[in-house]
């Protein structure tokens, strides 16, 4: 039996663990080269969200806003929409421009899909790439958002195109390190790529002197438009429905074949990256990928004996809770509660259909905030948790340790060049993790010896 709730019998949400729908679909456009991203709706959603993305990556972030007033929350904002694309136009010059709605905007109803085809026919534009995404906050959460607004790009930028051989690569939100990681297994595997999204630059610059208004980098216009000619995509999106996955929409729709793999954290993960490499381009595993993998089974072998301590919470977005809880569970660190903060239906499901008893007494938390997170946390006796930087109230409350992935990190520098995809990103995140357990026995041993002495003096007596 499953042991899954969604914590319904709580009438409300406190300190909730996902953030919102357009917060999420900002980054797909921080991929591409040369775009731009405009919110419909009040100038504080705007201005929360480029702090909120500025604070994990440390990088200016530039999002225009439409800033409806109380006057446009009762007539309407498009007034305010086409002067905000004028002006964003004006300033920046993109080549292509994402419109997404906040919870304003679709309360009061705007249309930004006729909005938007207005636009273009009254200033001349033609077929200029506008991207409108549907996006309220109240609607589903950021990881939701992401996968819309690559879902929405395609679907606009795609074009009938020749076979080539790029394989279409498509992530789900991860570091700028990560991404750094996968084009260099690609590369090294003799694969040639397409991407997408690509924030591996845009959202982790080299210092230069002179200011971009638009960083340099970013998946080009023209290889989105040929992704249907590629011979294969991958999509580390493994529990992604089908109705929001870009890979199955390029199946679907274009006949390119889709290999919808987990981010390639853990051994296991990892090994099923490099198997249909070798069986799209039909090279042989590159032997520094090989070394690596043996590094990895090598720091296995050495963190056992800690890890067999670790009784673990992971949350976050589904993607990297499915591909953490996996690798949790090859290093046989017991995760005792996994939570998302999304709305995933397949999650649950392919973590206890893989690993069968090693999650029976595992508490599954759908649509999560961090109070019933904690709760159920400090209920299992957990003594690690595995997620982003939100969870430090698991620390401050509960005294477990934190180990810190994913989007976002804001109470530590660097979360951008975290690593922890590959043979050598997960040998990384595994140090952390037995790390952490460490610094924890070795924090509180005194304590716990002598609760243990004066335990067995008073079953003495």
């Amino acid at each position: 039996m499953v042991n899954k709730e969604n914590d319904n019998f709580r009438s409300v949400t406190e300190n909730p663990c996902p953030m919102c729908m357009p917060l999420g679909a900002i980054l797909p456009f921080k991929g591409i080269e040369n775009a731009m991203v405009i919110i419909h709706g009040s100038q504080g959603c705007a201005t929360y969200m480029r702090r909120h993305i500025a604070e994990h990556y440390n990088e200016p972030i530039d999002v225009a806003s439409s800033s409806i007033s109380e006057r446009g929350a009762v007539y309407g904002g498009e007034d305010n929409l086409k002067k905000g694309l004028d002006n964003l136009i004006q300033l920046y010059n993109p080549d292509i421009i994402g419109i997404l709605t906040t919870c304003l905007a679709e309360t009061i109803g705007e249309d930004i899909e006729r909005i938007s085809h207005d636009y273009l026919e009254e200033r001349g534009l033609g077929e200029y790439p506008l991207i409108p995404v549907p996006t309220p906050g109240y609607g589903l959460s950021h990881s939701e958002g992401y996968f819309l607004a690559l879902k929405k790009i395609i679907s606009r930028l795609a074009r009938p195109t020749s076979g080539h051989q790029k394989i279409n690569i498509i992530t789900p939100n991860l570091s700028p390190a990560d991404l750094r990681e996968i084009k260099r297994i690609f590369t090294l595997m003799g694969a040639q790529y397409t991407l997408f999204p690509d924030i591996s630059d845009t959202l982790d610059s080299p210092y230069t002197k002179a200011y971009h208004k638009i960083p340099e980098g970013g998946t080009r216009l023209s290889d989105i438009a040929a992704m249907p000619g590629a011979p294969a995509t991958i999509q580390f999106a493994h529990t992604l429905e089908d109705n929001l996955s870009p890979g199955h929409y390029l199946e679907a729709a274009c006949g390119v074949p889709l290999f919808n793999l987990p981010v390639p954290i853990g051994l296991e993960a990892c090994d099923s990256l490099l198997e249909v490499l070798h069986q799209i381009t039909g090279n042989p595993i590159a032997g520094s990928l090989l070394r690596e993998r043996g590094r990895l089974l090598d720091a296995m072998i050495d963190s056992h004996k800690y890890n067999a301590q670790g009784r673990s919470v992971i949350f976050g977005e589904p993607e990297l809770v499915y591909a953490v809880t996996r690798t949790c569970l090859e290093n046989g660190i017991k995760p005792l509660v996994v939570a998302t903060g999304s709305r995933n239906k397949n999650l649950f499901a392919l973590l206890t259909g893989k690993s069968g008893n090693q999650l029976i007494d595992t508490r599954f938390l759908s649509e999560a905030d961090f109070t019933s997170i904690r709760m159920h946390a400090k209920a299992k006796g957990a003594n690690l948790a595995i997620g982003s930087s939100e969870g430090r109230f698991l620390t401050e409350r509960e005294d477990i340790p934190l180990v810190r992935i994913g989007f976002p990190i804001h109470d530590r520098v660097g979360g951008q060049r975290l690593l922890s995809v590959g043979y050598t990103g997960t040998t990384m995140l595994l140090d952390r993790i037995t790390n952490a357990l460490l610094e924890d026995q070795q924090r509180h041993y005194r304590l716990n010896m002598y609760l243990n002495y004066f335990s067995g003096e008073q079953e003495t007596r």
